[in-house]
């Protein structure tokens, strides 16, 4: 057996306000209802005085009766749908409380029959020309920057309700581990050698060259000075001194001819170096060794071990910084792709009906497999309900147009009384 849950209802305020209305009703309505029961008794007693009652009376006494019945017959109708009329066990009373489940099934089948039928819900959707309205709604500045403050919104709430640690273990399993299982040297060996077939290694023998020369235009004095040194005692100074120039002028000169000279013997030595590097790279055992012996340090490099938890806090900051600036570049493509999409939606024939095909497949397969579920709802929370305050929740939702229905019997039955006494009148007189 369900366990049985609260109904839920509106605010406690808005509550005692309907109750309110629905007692003074339901006073309004019986107080009709005593009204002709008095004038019913009144005019009776007039009739059996010694002497009779005029004329009149006799309508007043019919409509009064008439009124008084329908009255009666029309509290009792009402009231039996939510409770037994004084407390008796009559048959057919109560109808809410006791067939609550029954209604529940019968209004899920109602709104799945006739509110989540496939083909009509595809037809209006159809009909809706939903993709033209996307469209021109996106392309409305004001709706797209609506869209991107909503977006940014979302990431924040997104971001911050993520936790730090298992976003630092994801990182650290997905990222960090994953990076340390291939063999390094040879990815990088087959990366260098795509490079090299591209020849983008070139500007690396550039830069090498030119390094090269700037560091030695910076070391004149020493290069000079470490010649000297290394020259024997017994070389006059002008000859330490000479020698040392010399040696520094032709390395210059050296590295001007390999500057200037793309096919210079040391830049092909340079590139046979980097080619020979990618090879081995691949397949010198010891030098896979090697890579990987440096590659065991770094992983376990207390940089690399907290890795995890910087990058996610610098992420995570990023991401929020951006998310909640109206001037941020993610924001600012969030209302350029808005416009945009929503510019091509709407001059875009053949877009708009793919849009209009999927959308309305999408709708079709939600309620040719899913309407069952959403009906299904309405019955099993109805099935949950308590029996007794869901029959005083409806009472008090739809009890005051009901006691329409009472009035409506006082007034119509007096009014038919007043008539069926004028036809008897006339047919058969007094």
């Amino acid at each position: 057996m369900a366990e049985l849950t609260t109904v839920p209802g509106m605010s406690p305020e808005a509550e005692a306000q309907r109750r309110r209305a629905l007692r003074n009703h339901k006073a309004f309505a019986t107080g009709l209802l005593v009204v002709a029961a008095l004038i019913f008794l009144l005019c009776s007693w007039w009739q059996s005085r010694a002497g009779g009652a005029p004329p009149w009376v006799g309508w007043v006494r019919a409509g009064a009766e008439a009124g008084m019945i329908g009255g009666l017959a029309d509290w009792f109708a009402v009231t039996a749908l939510f409770r037994r009329p004084m407390g008796l066990p009559i048959p057919h009373t109560a109808l809410v409380p006791a067939k609550k489940d029954q209604l529940g099934d019968a209004l899920s089948g109602f709104v799945g029959d006739n509110f989540l039928n496939p083909q009509l819900i595809t037809e209006k959707v159809s009909q809706a020309e939903v993709p033209e309205l996307i469209g021109r709604w996106l392309s409305g500045p004001d709706n797209a920057a609506l869209v991107s403050r909503e977006v940014g919104k979302f990431t924040v709430n997104a971001v911050q309700a993520v936790d730090p640690a298992d976003a630092e273990e994801l990182i650290n399993r997905q990222v960090i581990d994953r990076l340390a299982e291939p063999e390094w040297a040879p990815h990088a060996g087959r990366m260098l050698e795509g490079l090299i077939e591209d020849g983008k290694t070139e500007p690396v023998v550039d830069a090498v060259i030119t390094w090269a020369r700037e560091r030695i235009g910076e070391a004149e004095e020493s290069i000079v000075s470490m010649i000297d040194e290394r020259m024997p005692q017994w070389a006059p100074r002008f000859a330490r001194d000479l020698v040392g120039e010399r040696v520094y002028r032709e390395v210059v000169s050296f590295l001007a001819d390999v500057d200037n000279d793309p096919e210079h013997d040391a830049r092909r030595s340079i590139r046979r170096f980097i080619t020979q590097l990618a090879v081995d790279l691949q397949e010198d055992p010891a030098m896979i060794a090697r890579v990987e012996s440096i590659k065991a340090d770094i992983m376990d490099s207390r940089a690399m071990r907290g890795a995890g938890a910087q990058i996610w806090q610098a992420l995570s900051t990023a991401l929020i910084d951006a998310a909640s600036d109206e001037s941020s570049a993610l924001r600012a493509k969030v209302r350029e792709l808005c416009v945009s999409w929503g510019q091509r939606i709407q001059s875009d024939a053949e877009l708009r009906a793919s849009l209009d095909r999927r959308i309305n497949g999408a709708v079709k397969f939600l309620a040719e497999n899913y309407s069952g579920e959403v009906t299904a709802i309405i019955s099993e929370t109805i099935s949950r309900w308590d029996a007794r305050e869901a029959s005083d929740k409806i009472e008090l939702m739809v009890g005051k147009d009901l006691t329409y229905i009472r009035l409506n019997g006082t007034i119509v039955g007096a009014l038919a009384g007043v008539v069926i006494y004028t036809v008897n009148q006339l047919l058969f007189g007094g």
